[in-house]
């Protein structure tokens, strides 16, 4: 038996009826479609939308780039088992979708991008908004895609839709692959009729795989932790992923280890656990790094290893340490020459602990001592940041964030990509439950916040959600606003005004580069800005796109806004302007080095002697092999 239908309906049609399945609960893997129309896939994809919107909720955007941000949202929330897919036109529309998509795959987190693209048939060369490559015929703008995504198809026949299709699920579901997912559909195609086989809209069930240890590897871990006088864990996204937090505390009660966390990781163990250190690197605490630089074995759980982790090589510094890599992707399981132990994290956590209460092993009580009462110091600095002693001044951004960790509880989530605010949340924020903590940290993209708070709130409706964004990651994509308004999706936004960009400020001026171009002022004689603040408002620009604003000027305010903010139900943005404006927090400084190259020739003293400190930090770092 076939149904006639076009080939944009029978690609909404197969969608609705793919499913996701692990550890016994199954549910829908393309929730929903998000899409802005133009020529290139509005009678094709927008016309299959009506068609099937019973069985495809829609959403409209504003802009492709954070349409993908929303979507990626929406899958971290749902621990990569459900996402949204996501359809442009050609052309611009498409090319919008680069960044969203090298977020979606750095990350891990399954997406769909669905761009239009040029007539396959060619009737005329070229049409609207096309690329023309002299040496290819068969290249368009969706080409860029191409290294972003970990799967490409373009469509340019209708059969060609069933194994794309059935290829495309495969990656979207698949633990070690997932990421963004592209199939370009040629606007000629997608509204091309043909027959298709009813099992090709059967309902499909992905199962989600949990693969043990090898029980080779699994032996060597054991050993290897056995055999360790220091070990500490590193805690990656991957626990998050795979839900896995409660085999991780059980490991740490049983054996003792402290967790520090990446992070993608932070929360993998509430704050107040005994066994938790805190962040870990360059924007991590003072415990957890000191605990590094004198470790002798690292088991990195479900991480990447990136130099904000490693300190650019410089962080892990104990003779003879070796790493130990639980991790279910084999890439990432054999870095830094560490020994692989390929498994899902929440499988491999309790393959260890059962083996290792066998031995009934434990790190001693000394180095549990140790670490407590360093945890207990940084508590305290904690404390201090937070603390605002004069309730009637502009607060600093740390006290900003104490006023919020003073109101929410663990149904709250936190969303940050960029900017000053990673650090401080890093080093300071008491992370009350396994997703309260949402950094988008592996692309740091600014602009991701606010449509990804969209996402989240959509896949968690019942629990406050909450973006955190300053200034300059505003202005580079407040669109999203006026979505939460059209759908009444109840975000909250809290903006911190600190006229430009701190974070870069003051790496720019740690480096030698004076910090320069990283303010919101206007031009001075000299050519800096370094004039007085632009007269920009920002709440007066989130009102005009339809959210509800409370300004605060004092700490007093603040909290009283946060938590007005906290009990709306309709899109709420709470509005300060931090003390600090021309300097990064003021949270404790960096505790571990990041490389970022200084001007090896300079005459400006600034950048000499930035050079001086940064050969010092280079002559540290180490290769592990």
């Amino acid at each position: 038996m076939t149904i006639r239908l076009t080939v944009a309906q029978a690609l909404v049609r197969f969608l609705s009826a793919q499913y996701t399945e692990r550890d016994g609960v199954r549910r829908r893997l393309i929730d929903a479609t998000w899409g802005i129309f133009g020529h290139g896939n509005v009678a094709g994809i927008g016309q299959a939308l009506i068609e099937y919107a019973d069985v495809m909720p829609y959403h409209q955007g504003r802009n492709e780039q954070a349409m993908v941000h929303a979507a990626v949202g929406y899958a971290r929330q749902s621990n990569r088992l459900s996402t949204h897919a996501v359809t442009t036109s050609i052309g611009p529309g498409a090319t919008n979708l680069v960044t969203g998509a090298a977020l979606a795959t750095i990350n891990h987190l399954p997406v769909l991008l669905l761009p239009g693209d040029v007539f396959a048939t060619r009737p005329a060369d070229p049409v609207l908004q096309q690329l023309e490559v002299p040496y290819a015929g068969d290249v368009s703008v969706n080409d860029s895609l191409r290294p972003v995504s970990r799967y490409f198809d373009r469509i340019n026949r209708p059969e060609q839709l069933i194994p794309a299709a059935l290829q495309a699920m495969r990656v979207l579901t698949d633990p070690v692959e997932t990421g963004a997912v592209t199939l370009a559909l040629p606007q000629d195609v997608q509204a091309e009729a043909y027959d298709w086989p009813d099992e090709f809209f059967a309902e499909r069930t992905w199962v989600v795989r949990r693969p043990g240890a090898d029980p080779t590897e699994l032996a060597e871990a054991v050993r290897a932790i056995r055999s360790a006088r220091r070990p500490l864990v590193v805690a990656g996204g991957g626990v998050h992923h795979s839900r896995a937090e409660e085999a991780l505390a059980e490991f740490a009660e049983t054996t003792g280890i402290p967790v520090a966390s990446t992070q993608a990781g932070k929360g993998s163990l509430r704050y107040d656990h005994p066994q938790d250190v805190g962040g870990i690197g360059h924007t991590g605490t003072a415990t957890a790094n000191e605990l590094a630089r004198t470790a002798d074995l690292v088991i990195g759980v479900g991480t990447r290893y990136t130099d904000f982790t490693t300190a650019s090589g410089t962080l892990f510094g104990a003779d003879g340490v070796r790493f130990l890599n639980l991790n279910i992707a084999p890439f990432d399981g054999h870095k830094l020459a560490g020994l692989p132990l390929i498994a899902d994290a929440r499988s491999g956590l309790a393959e260890l602990t059962e083996a290792l209460e066998v031995h009934d092993h434990r790190v001693t009580a000394s180095y549990v001592a140790e670490y407590t009462e360093d945890k207990e110091r940084w508590e305290q600095r904690v404390d201090a940041c937070y603390e605002a002693d004069e309730p009637d001044v502009r607060p600093t951004q740390p006290q900003v964030l104490g006023a919020l960790d003073a109101l929410v509880d663990e149904s709250d989530i936190v969303i940050n990509a960029a900017g000053s605010l990673p650090g401080d949340l890093h080093k300071l924020w008491r992370a009350r439950s396994r997703d309260q903590y949402h950094l988008e940290y592996g692309y740091s993209c600014m602009g991701y916040e606010i449509p990804a708070a969209i996402g989240v709130k959509l896949a968690a409706p019942d629990r406050n959600v909450w973006a955190l964004v300053g200034d300059g990651t505003y202005l580079m994509m407040p669109t999203e606003i006026v979505t939460a308004v059209q759908e009444g999706v109840a975000i909250k936004v809290l903006l911190i005004q600190n006229h430009g960009y701190a974070s870069i400020g003051g790496l720019s001026e740690s480096v030698g580069g004076e910090r320069f171009g990283t303010a919101y002022r206007f031009q001075s004689d000299d050519g800096t800005y370094t004039g007085r603040p632009l007269p920009v408002d920002l709440a007066a620009n989130a009102a005009s796109l339809g959210m509800r604003v409370l300004r605060a000027k004092t700490v007093s305010d603040l909290r009283e806004t946060l938590a007005e903010a906290r009990a709306a139900d309709i899109p709420t943005c709470v509005y300060v302007e931090t003390e600090t404006a021309d300097t990064v927090s003021g949270a404790p400084p960096a505790q571990a080095w990041w490389d970022v190259p200084v001007a090896e020739t300079a005459t400006r003293p600034s950048a000499v002697k930035a050079r001086e400190l940064y050969e010092r930090h280079v002559s540290t770092r180490r290769r592990h092999l």
